[in-house]
C-alpha cells in the first residue's frame, strides 16, 4: 500500500488490529491537534494517545504498514510547527508521562516522553537534584519535546542544551528496529548505526567545520556528536531531530545539584541592542543566566499582572543570576559585574519573591509580547542566535531590517548564549501579507547566517525554518542531512515537511480570519458582544490564543485558576487552548463547519466554567467565557434553549417573583417530590441541593446609620446577596458604620444580569447592565464609592459592561465600584481586627482571582494577624455551571483538586472564607462546612 492509497479507515483498523486503544480521528480532535504554539495549521488524520511502549511500536507499525506519516508531540507548545502533521499525531502526555527511576548516586532519572519537565524536578527537588534546562514552558513542556527541539532555557549557560543533559534514549525507527541509544555504540548491534557512521566518517570535514561553531547552533542535525573524537554519542546527536529520524519510548536524562544561594544583578540600558554590547564583559563572571528584557513586555506585565519589582532606569535591562555556595563570595561577583558592566544603573535582588517575579515575567515573555504592538505580534522569526560577542550589531541589523519592511518587534532572550525570541507583527491577514512574511524571514536568515549564527537557538528548525537551511549551510552539509534521513527514514515517514525536503516557510500558516471575510457568511451576524480589545472581531479573539499552553500546566500552589475543567480531565478539549483551537477552525469553516452550532464547537465548551481565569492567568489575555457567551447568544438566538438557561439562567428574576413567598418556596425545595421536579425542570442535577431563599430581602432589613458629617458609601445589594444570602450584606454594613462611613443600601436593587451573559442571553443581559449603570453612576459621578459583595456580580460591572454596554457611563461605573476590602485599605484610620491565632482557609472567587484582583483582600486579611491558608483553583461549582445535569462529576473533580482537601485538613476552629455565593455553596452541598463572607469575619472579630 502507498502513502497515496491508505485512507483515514485504513490507518484506524490497522492501529485496532494491532491492539491501539486510544485512537480518534473525530473532527473535534482533529480540530484540537491542527496546530501547536506555531503560525502553522496541518490538520492531522489521525490522533493517537500510546498507553504503553507496546503500543508506540504499534503505531509506527501501522504507520509503516499504511504509509502514513508520524508526528510525534509533546505538551504542543512547537513554536515553530515542529508538532503538527498531515497523518498520525502521536500524543504522549495523555498516558505515557511518568517518572519510572532516579538514581541519585549517578544522577540521573528514566522518564516517558510525555514526563512534564515540572513533574520531573518536583521528583527531583527533595534529593536534592534537578533536570538542568529550564525552558520558559517548564510547567508543561514535555522531556520528550525538549529532546526533539533541543530545547536550552534560561540557564543553559550554568546546565547546557537539552543534548548535553540526555545519557540515553530508547527509540524505534520507522524500519521497526528498537534501539538503546547512548555513548558510542547501541546495546544491540544495529546496520542502521553502522550505516550512520560510515556516513558520517565520509562527511569528517563538513561536520568539524559546519556543525557545533557555538553553544546555540541548534539548527540542522547535530551531526558533530557523532565525530570519533566526541565518542559516536548517538542519543545527543538525537536531540533536536525533531522527531524526523525515530520516535522515543524513553529517556535517561543527567541530573544536577542545584547551587543554594542565588542573587539577580538587573543592569539597566538605553536600548536592548546597548544591552547585548555588554553581555561579552559579562560572561567571564559565570553567570547561570543573563537574560535580556525589553521595557514593553514589562509594561505589559504590569498592566495585566500587576505590581513588578524596582528596576533600574532603562528601556532594556539584563537580568543576571550569579548563584554559589557561599553568599559573600556571591555578593563579591555580583558586586565586580556591576562595575564591569555599562549600564545606565543596575539593582541587585536578594529576595527570593522579587526573584520570582522578575523570572516570571520572563517566562511569560512569549504570550506578554503578543500584546505589546497595536497590531498581532507573531512568532515566525522567533529565536535565532548569533556568537555572544555579535549579539550588538545582530539586534541593530535587525531592527534596521524591521523598519524596511515597515515592521515592528520586541525582542527578548537567552542574551548569555546570543539566542534572541522575538513578536513581529506580521500582517499575514493583509493583502501581499504571506509575501511580506516571507521576504522578511528570507532577509533575517541571510543575516544571521552572514554572523555565524544559527536560524534556530533552541526551539528547532521545524516549518518556520527548515526551509532556509541552505542559507546557512552549504549544499554538501545539507546532502548530509537528507542522506542520514535516508538512513534512518528511508520512506521520509516520520515528521515530513520538516528539515529535510522541507515545506515552505509561508505553506500552511494560520491566521486570524475575520468572521466576516468572504465565505463566512453563516459567521457575519452582528455580535452580542463589542469584543473592544479585537476591534469587534471574534477571528481576531480567538486567535489570541498563541498555543503558549500555560492553561495545561498544574495551577496546584500558583494562586491560577485557568482552566479547572482541564485540571480535573487532563483532555486537552477542557483546556483554553484546545476551545480556542476548535473556535479557530469553527471560524476557518473547512474543518468544522456548520458555525457556532456545530456540535465540536458546543463539545469543546461544554466544560467551560466561564470562571474567566483565561482572562487574567492566559499571557495572551484569552477570554474564553466571553466566547462562550457569544457562541451561546448566536446558537439559541431565536430558538428554543435548554431549560437551564430559562431557570438557572434566569435565576434573579425568580428570585425576585418568588421574595413574596420565599417560605412558602422554601418548603416546597425541601419536600421530596417537589423537589426532584424543580430540580428536573430547572436542568439540575439530582444530586445537587437547591440554595434557600432569604425570606427577608437585605435591602428591605438593612438598617444603615445615617450622619451628615461622615463620607458615604454605598452598598450595591446585588441579587445573591438580596435573595439569598443576605448575612454578609448585614455584616458589611456593620464593617462600614464602623469603619467611619454613612451607609446607604440601595432601595431599589438592580441586577447586573450575570446568569444571562454566562448562559449567552446578551439581548436581555444588555438591557439590564443599562439599568445598572442608569443606577450607580450618579453615586460614582458625585465620587460616592459603590461596594459590591458578590465578586462575580461586581466583575460584571468592572468587566463585562463595557463590552455589553457602548456608554462611557459604563467605563466610569467600573472605575467607581470597590470591593469591601478595597475600601477598607483606603480608608484612613480603619484598622482590622485582631484574629492572632485565628485560621482562615480562604477560597477566593475565580472572579476575584481574574477580574477584581485578590491582594486587597488578602492585605486585609493579613493584617488581622490570623494565618491565611490561601487556596488556589476553582470550587467548581462556577454558578450554574456546577448544578447542571451532565456537570456534577466535573464539578465535584474541580472542588477535589485543592479546595476540598484544603477544607479537611484545616485545623480545628479555623474559619472557611468565601466571598462567592457559588463558592459557598460548593462547601455547603459537598462537605456540609457553612463558610463566611469577609465582612462577616470582620464583623464577628470587631463585636467580641
Amino acid at each position: 500500500m502507498t502513502i497515496t492509497d491508505a485512507t483515514t479507515t485504513d490507518v484506524v483498523a490497522e492501529l485496532g488490529r494491532l491492539g491501539v486503544a486510544d485512537v480518534d480521528d473525530s473532527t473535534l480532535t482533529r480540530a484540537l491537534y491542527s496546530t501547536d504554539a506555531s503560525l502553522y495549521r496541518v490538520v492531522p488524520r489521525v490522533v493517537v494517545r500510546p498507553r504503553s511502549t507496546e503500543e508506540v511500536l504499534a503505531t509506527v507499525a501501522a504507520c509503516r504498514t499504511t504509509g502514513v506519516p508520524l508526528t510525534s508531540r509533546g505538551a504542543g507548545t512547537s513554536i515553530a510547527g515542529n508538532a503538527v502533521g498531515p497523518g498520525v499525531v502521536l500524543d504522549f502526555t495523555r498516558h505515557l508521562n511518568r517518572v519510572l527511576d532516579i538514581d541519585v548516586e549517578a544522577r540521573t532519572a528514566r522518564v516517558e516522553p510525555g514526563t512534564v519537565h515540572a513533574v520531573l524536578q518536583k521528583a527531583a527537588t527533595p534529593l536534592g537534584l534537578r533536570f538542568g534546562p529550564d525552558p520558559s514552558t517548564h510547567t508543561r513542556c514535555t522531556v520528550g519535546g525538549m529532546i526533539g527541539n533541543n530545547a536550552c532555557g534560561s540557564r543553559a549557560l550554568a546546565y547546557g542544551r537539552t543534548a548535553d543533559n540526555v545519557v540515553g534514549l530508547d527509540v524505534v525507527t520507522m524500519r521497526g528496529e528498537e534501539l538503546t541509544l547512548g555513548h558510542g555504540a547501541s546495546a544491540t548491534p544495529s546496520s542502521t548505526l553502522d550505516d550512520l557512521r560510515s556516513l558520517v566518517g565520509a562527511n569528517l570535514s563538513t561536520v568539524r567545520t559546519e556543525l557545533g561553531t557555538f553553544g546555540r547552533q541548534v539548527s540542522g542535525y547535530s551531526l558533530e556528536h557523532l565525530l570519533p573524537e566526541n565518542g559516536f554519542d548517538v542519543a545527543r546527536f538525537m536531540a533536536g531531530t525533531e522527531g524526523t529520524l525515530a520516535t522515543m519510548t524513553s529517556t535517561t536524562v543527567r541530573l544536577v545539584q542545584d547551587p543554594p544561594h542565588r542573587q539577580v544583578l538587573v543592569l539597566g540600558y538605553a536600548s536592548m541592542a546597548e544591552a547585548a554590547d555588554d553581555v561579552p564583559a559579562l560572561l567571564p563572571f559565570g553567570p547561570t543566566a543573563c537574560e535580556g528584557l525589553d521595557s514593553r513586555i514589562v509594561d505589559v506585565y504590569r498592566t495585566h499582572r500587576g505590581t513588578v519589582p524596582d528596576l533600574p532606569r532603562g528601556q532594556g535591562w539584563l537580568f543576571v543570576e550569579i548563584s554559589g555556595e557561599v553568599p559573600a563570595e556571591i555578593a563579591d561577583t555580583v558586586a565586580q559585574a556591576a562595575r564591569a558592566a555599562s549600564a545606565l544603573d543596575h539593582r541587585v535582588v536578594t529576595d527570593g519573591g522579587e526573584q520570582a517575579v522578575l523570572w516570571r515575567i520572563r517566562e511569560e515573555g512569549a504570550g506578554l509580547a503578543t500584546r505589546t504592538l497595536p497590531g498581532k505580534a507573531l512568532s515566525g522569526w522567533e529565536d535565532a542566535a548569533v556568537p555572544p560577542e555579535k549579539l550588538g550589531r545582530y539586534l541593530r541589523e535587525l531592527d534596521a531590517l524591521l523598519r524596511e519592511n515597515d515592521l515592528d518587534g520586541v525582542p527578548y532572550g537567552h542574551f548569555g548564549d546570543g539566542c534572541v525570541h522575538i513578536r513581529i507583527d506580521f500582517p499575514l491577514d493583509a493583502e501581499g501579507g504571506h509575501q511580506v512574511f516571507r521576504r522578511f524571514l528570507t532577509d533575517a536568515a541571510t543575516q544571521v547566517a552572514s554572523l555565524g549564527g544559527s536560524l534556530s537557538g533552541e526551539h528547532g528548525d521545524g516549518r518556520a525554518r527548515s526551509e532556509l537551511l541552505p542559507l546557512m549551510y552549504s549544499g554538501e552539509a545539507i546532502s548530509l542531512f537528507e542522506q542520514v534521513k535516508a538512513v534512518l527514514d528511508p520512506d521520509d515517514l516520520l515528521n515530513p515537511g520538516v528539515l529535510v525536503r522541507p515545506a515552505a516557510v509561508d505553506a500552511d500558516l494560520r491566521g486570524p480570519e475575520s468572521i466576516h471575510s468572504p465565505g463566512r457568511e453563516h459567521l457575519s451576524r452582528r455580535l452580542g458582544l463589542r469584543l473592544l480589545h479585537d476591534d469587534g472581531d471574534l477571528g481576531k479573539a480567538v486567535h489570541r490564543c498563541t498555543g503558549v499552553g500555560k492553561c495545561i500546566a498544574d495551577n496546584a500552589g500558583s494562586n491560577g485558576v485557568m482552566c479547572p475543567s482541564f485540571q480535573a480531565t487532563r483532555e486537552e478539549k477542557d483546556s483554553t487552548r484546545g476551545r480556542a483551537r476548535v473556535l479557530q477552525e469553527m471560524i476557518d469553516g473547512r474543518l468544522v463547519t456548520g458555525g457556532f452550532r456545530a456540535p465540536e464547537v458546543h463539545e469543546a465548551l461544554d466544560l467551560c466554567l466561564a470562571c474567566k481565569g483565561c482572562l487574567n492567568d492566559c499571557p495572551t489575555g484569552t477570554d474564553m467565557a466571553s466566547y462562550k457567551s457569544e457562541v451561546l447568544h448566536q446558537s439559541y438566538e431565536g430558538r428554543l434553549r435548554p431549560r437551564s438557561h430559562y431557570v438557572l439562567g434566569r435565576l434573579p428574576f425568580w428570585a425576585r417573583v418568588t421574595a413574596p413567598v420565599a417560605w412558602l418556596a422554601n418548603l416546597g425545595l425541601r419536600t421530596p417530590g417537589l423537589r426532584s421536579v424543580a430540580r428536573w425542570v430547572a436542568g439540575v442535577d439530582q444530586r445537587r441541593s437547591l440554595p434557600a431563599f432569604a425570606t427577608r430581602r437585605f435591602s428591605r432589613t438593612a438598617r444603615p446609620v445615617r450622619t451628615d458629617d461622615r463620607p458615604r458609601v454605598v452598598i450595591w445589594a446585588d441579587s445573591f446577596t438580596e435573595y439569598f444570602s443576605t448575612d454578609g450584606g448585614q455584616a458589611a454594613l456593620r464593617v462600614l458604620d464602623g469603619a467611619g462611613y454613612d451607609v446607604e443600601v440601595l432601595g431599589r436593587p438592580q441586577c447586573c444580569g450575570l446568569t444571562w451573559i454566562t448562559t449567552g442571553q446578551l439581548d436581555t443581559a444588555r438591557t439590564m447592565i443599562g439599568r445598572a449603570i442608569e443606577q450607580l453612576h450618579p453615586y460614582v459621578a458625585a465620587g460616592v464609592p459603590v461596594v459590591g459583595l458578590e465578586p462575580s456580580c461586581l466583575a460584571v460591572l468592572r468587566s463585562d459592561a463595557v463590552e455589553l454596554v457602548d456608554d462611557p457611563r459604563a467605563v466610569e461605573v467600573a472605575q467607581g465600584v470597590f470591593t469591601l476590602s478595597e475600601l477598607l485599605q483606603r480608608t484612613e484610620g480603619w484598622r482590622p481586627p485582631d484574629l492572632t491565632g485565628t485560621t482562615l482557609v480562604v477560597q477566593p472567587h475565580c472572579h476575584q482571582a481574574s477580574v477584581l484582583g485578590f491582594e486587597a483582600d488578602l492585605a486585609v486579611m493579613t493584617a488581622t494577624g490570623a494565618t491565611i491558608d490561601r487556596v488556589s483553583g476553582c470550587c467548581g461549582l462556577a454558578g450554574n455551571f456546577g448544578v447542571e445535569k451532565g456537570h456534577y462529576e466535573v464539578s465535584v473533580a474541580v472542588a477535589e483538586q485543592q479546595l476540598m482537601p484544603a477544607v479537611r485538613n484545616a485545623p480545628a476552629g479555623a474559619l472557611v472564607v468565601a466571598d462567592g455565593f457559588s463558592c459557598r455553596t460548593q462547601l455547603d452541598d459537598l462537605a456540609a462546612v457553612q463558610a463566611v463572607h469577609l465582612a462577616q469575619v470582620l464583623d464577628s472579630a470587631t463585636a467580641r
